[in-house]
């Protein structure tokens, strides 16, 4: 439960961290076998990968996913085709719900993060008709998606995004817009998108972000591909590269979990569906990759990922 900002006797307002987010869930994708799909793995306090879940709601990839209202996570929109918009509620016991009506702009190879403790937004992305975007949709702490905020930035798909820092910030980075790139746009904990800031590591899309340590976030993989990573400090500043740990992979996902930790999942070693992997890589709460570990549920690319409960 999130008491932030609640007023105790005398009328003296609290404010406390950001809610503990335990568990993590990754979800839909695209296999080798059987194309799209909406299935869904959770992913224990421990890290503990579970099989896979029933899909809930229209299957499709590369779309993005996001914690929002203190313990519940929300996935938006991809491809499956055409270009969706439309979102999927998950619970804080990790249930997905059916389709929500999509509201902004049709888009794929979009990213999402939470941000201000409560709430989420989905940014960027790539729309079959109108080429790379940089729009923003906020998401309110009970899941309801706003329309299409003006875009900051350079318009770009393909990158990836995470909360960072003590007060609810986000930061987007990477992608591509006709070329790879590496700059990344910090979000303040009012969902405000700032301008680019210079790109630090090696340029590439197609890669995840999630959240560890309570406040830093990590970017790894990629296109290449590549399991180089790049730590994000608690002031939002981008490390030059780390060497990869773990097999070289594009179009995966990636999520916090047991409160300071993360893990990468899935994707592809070759950016079709033959290459597709289940793996995962762990992330302790100092930002150190751990070694693949050995894969459960259905092989894909393309899902997206966020932390719940």
């Amino acid at each position: 439960m999130d008491f932030s900002g609640m007023t105790i006797s005398g009328g003296v307002s609290i404010v406390l961290p950001e809610p503990v987010i335990s568990k993590a869930i990754f979800g839909y994708g695209i296999q080798s076998v059987g194309g799209v799909t909406a299935i869904t793995n959770l992913v224990s306090i421990t890290g503990v990968v579970a099989t896979d879940t029933t899909g809930v709601g229209t299957a499709r990839y590369v779309l993005a996913a996001a914690s929002y209202g203190g313990d519940k996570a929300i996935f938006g929109y991809g491809f499956s085709p055409p270009d969706r918009s439309m979102t999927n509620l998950v619970s804080n016991t990790g249930v997905v719900a059916t389709d929500t009506t999509g509201v902004g702009t049709t888009r794929r190879w979009v990213a999402a993060s939470g941000y201000g403790f409560d709430k989420a937004l989905f940014g960027f992305g790539y729309n079959q008709s109108t080429g790379d975007q940089s729009v923003t949709n906020l998401v309110s702490n009970t899941g309801v998606v706003a329309t299409d905020t003006a875009g900051v930035g350079t318009a770009r798909n393909g990158l990836a995004a995470s909360g960072y820092g003590s007060t609810g910030q986000a930061i987007f980075g990477y992608g591509a817009s006709s070329t790879s790139l590496s700059m990344t746009n910090l979000v303040s904990n009012t969902g405000v998108v700032a301008i680019d800031t210079t790109g630090v590591g090696t340029d590439r899309f197609e890669l995840a972000a999630a959240q560890y340590g309570t406040d830093k976030a990590i970017f790894g993989y990629g296109t290449g591909p590549s399991s180089i990573t790049n730590l994000v400090s608690n002031t939002g500043v981008v490390a030059n590269d780390t060497t990869g740990v773990g097999t070289q992979r594009a179009r995966l996902a990636a999520a916090k979990y047991g409160f300071d930790k993360a893990l990468f999942g899935y994707g592809t070693t070759n950016s079709t569906t033959s290459g597709v992997v289940s793996i995962t890589n762990l992330v302790s709460n100092t930002g150190v990759v751990a070694n693949d570990t050995t894969g459960v549920g259905t092989a894909r690319y393309g899902p997206a990922a966020a932390a719940y409960g």
